[in-house]
């Protein structure tokens, strides 16, 4: 606010003095002409009708000077109802006097900060329209496949053994990934609105991605994939949310896993000057050109159709992106299509 006020005081001030060799031209030439009328008739003009003569030519200046300035803001008014009707669509439009070259200046400021607020605000609704779009199309897949592996039971497969227990199981896991769903939900609405509590302090990071290639090493067998963990040297000490950082490498782990189909899942740290690098790099599908511009899109998925079969919520890489720019870092991503891919960022030692 304090730039604000000292840039309208700069307006104003900058007006007045734009203004001051014309008022000091009409005082002065009001002067020198009563002054003349004064020398021309003062046989038979007394001091007193001199004086009266003067205060008369005052008021007749700030007449002109009311009807100039009246004149002027006749302008302004005309020219902001034709903004506020939108009838303006470029600031070149926007034209005043040159006495009030400073104003159409903060009109043109003024025009061209709520374009962009109105621009900014159509661009939120179409996010939440797709927003909620999207959320109604996932929540709606877990729901009716649970639904029909269910009536299908009731309808006479629960007595059926070679086909109960398989309904259940797949029943239980559309329950998970709805918990998921939800959960996923849960933390980038809290992310996004500010609610997300950081707790930075120094933590071992060969420790945690250790425990992480550990916690996913199974996972990654059964699709008979290598996790390797590569760790610094140095078991250095870097600076962020532990727990957060461990859902975002968590997610990447995941994904790097379910993208992958021969070959491994490389999890490493590289110590820098003053920072860690921490990287997660695969063997997988790759990415194009357009997936590596969308990719941490809300809901966004590499293969539909693939992605539906194995899982997700097409949540997680958005998360990823909000925890590590929380950290002040950014991911990183190098790619190539049906090459594999390495997401990467960096931390504060």
């Amino acid at each position: 606010m304090s730039d604000i006020a000292s840039r309208n005081f700069k307006s104003r001030i900058s007006g007045l003095t734009s203004n001051l060799p014309i008022l000091i031209e009409l005082i002065v030439l009001q002067f020198l002409l009563s002054v003349i009328v004064y020398s021309a008739l003062r046989d038979s003009f007394t001091l007193t009708a001199f004086f009266i003569l003067v205060i008369i030519e005052s008021i007749l200046f700030l007449l002109f000077l009311i009807y100039k300035r009246d004149k002027e803001l006749g302008k302004v008014i005309t020219l902001i109802k034709r903004i506020t009707n939108k009838e303006i669509s470029d600031q070149s439009e926007i034209k005043l006097p040159q006495s009030l070259k400073n104003l159409e200046t903060e009109i043109k400021l003024m025009h061209k900060k709520n374009r962009e607020d109105i621009d900014y605000l159509k661009k939120l609704e179409r996010m939440r329209s797709e927003f909620l779009a999207n959320v109604s199309h996932e929540l709606r897949t877990p729901i009716f496949a649970i639904q029909g592996y269910l009536e299908t039971l009731l309808n006479g497969a629960l007595n059926d053994h070679e086909v109960n227990t398989s309904f259940l199981e797949k029943a239980n896991a559309h329950t998970q990934n709805l918990n998921n769903l939800l959960s996923d939900l849960i933390d980038i609405s809290m992310i996004e609105t500010g609610e997300m509590r950081l707790s930075f302090r120094y933590f071992e990071i060969n420790e945690l991605l250790d425990s992480l290639t550990s916690e996913y090493e199974q996972i990654a067998q059964s699709k008979n994939l290598k996790l390797i963990f590569s760790p610094c040297q140095k078991n250095i000490k870097l600076y962020g949310d532990k727990n957060k950082l461990r859902q975002a490498v968590g997610n990447l782990i995941q994904n790097a896993i379910k993208y992958t189909e021969n070959g491994f899942v490389e999890v490493s740290v590289v110590e820098e000057k003053n920072f860690g690098r921490i990287s997660v790099r695969d063997t997988g599908i790759g990415l194009s050109e357009e997936d590596l511009t969308r990719i941490f899109e809300r809901f966004y998925r590499v293969d539909k159709a693939r992605s539906r079969d194995i899982g997700g919520t097409g949540l997680g890489l958005a998360i990823v992106k909000h925890i590590i720019e929380a950290h002040a870092s950014q991911v990183k991503v190098t790619s190539q299509l049906g090459a594999g891919s390495e997401f990467s960022f960096h931390l504060k030692k």
